[in-house]
């Protein structure tokens, strides 16, 4: 598809209104992030559950509606009714910031397994500590795995869920998978359900980008796998239901972005399935 003198020219438009929006996002997320840091230190003096609440929640909810108000990113969440009561091993797809804020609201207690320098950082860390959120030092091989573990099944039994990004770090849309060991070590270990997201955010909120393209994020929460798989079967059927759960919802993303779309998608669709799609979009 050729654009016109028009098209382009409303392309770029388009194009400086983002950037525009995006850096007014990233401001106000700062802002907002240093306020809830600092005045909210005398919770760290109080319950966990106390802090939790108005702490984390409360910085999670509020960024969550500047992005939709300032930038115009909303939500969509399917498979809410997925979700299991009681303690859970959450798999989550990760392509952006986006899913380590706004995935806390969806579950009741949630430790997350986050990378030990995040609770070296002054004040933040400490927020970090109150919410028992489940530090691993990369670098430890072996031995943080075992930490890990440990911590996660103390949480468990103290009836909370804990979340992991099965990949470890942040992967562009339609990356090929790179699914680590670590997920099917605490499957193993902990005996308790696993649920696999599949999320499209990084289209909308790119890694190691501060631009945020208008649209609508779509969260897939699958069904659970039951406790008691082999974990060669277990990785298996988890990597099969989140990437052809997140594939589906990158065609749907792409769908909604037309050429709005990452460039280098809309150098991968042109020679795929998915360019009639988005050159009728």
């Amino acid at each position: 598809m050729h654009a016109t003198p028009d098209t382009r020219g409303e392309r770029e438009l388009s194009e400086v209104v983002t950037a525009l929006r995006s850096l007014v996002f990233l401001a106000a997320f700062y802002a907002v992030t240093t306020i809830y840091v600092v005045a909210f230190l005398p919770l760290l003096l109080l319950p966990r559950k106390v802090h939790w609440k108005y702490a984390v929640l409360g910085w999670s909810k509020t960024n969550s509606a500047l992005l939709r108000l300032i930038c115009g990113v909303r939500v969509e969440i399917a498979g809410r009714e997925n979700i299991p009561a009681g303690p859970l091993l959450i798999a989550a797809k990760h392509q952006s910031a986006w899913e380590t804020l706004a995935l806390l609201p969806l579950f009741s207690d949630a430790a997350f397994v986050l990378k030990k320098e995040l609770t070296l950082i002054p004040l933040l860390g400490w927020h970090l500590k109150k919410a028992r959120m489940i530090p691993v030092d990369r670098s430890a091989g072996m031995s943080a795995l075992k930490a890990m573990t440990r911590i996660a099944r103390a949480e468990v039994e103290d009836g909370r869920q804990i979340l992991i990004f099965p990949e470890g770090t942040r992967r562009p849309p339609g990356a090929p998978p790179d699914y680590k060991f670590g997920v099917a070590h605490l499957y193993g270990a902990l005996g308790v359900p696993c649920l696999p997201v599949a999320l499209n955010s990084g289209l909308y909120w790119p890694r190691r980008a501060f631009i945020k393209r208008a649209g609508t994020i779509r969260v897939d929460i699958l069904p659970p796998i039951a406790p008691g798989l082999g974990r060669a079967a277990f990785m298996a059927r988890l990597e099969s239901d989140i990437e052809t759960a997140s594939t589906r919802l990158l065609e749907e993303g792409l769908r909604e972005l037309g050429e709005r779309a990452p460039p280098e998608l809309l150098r991968e669709a042109a020679s795929s399935p998915l360019s009639t799609t988005v050159e009728n979009s």
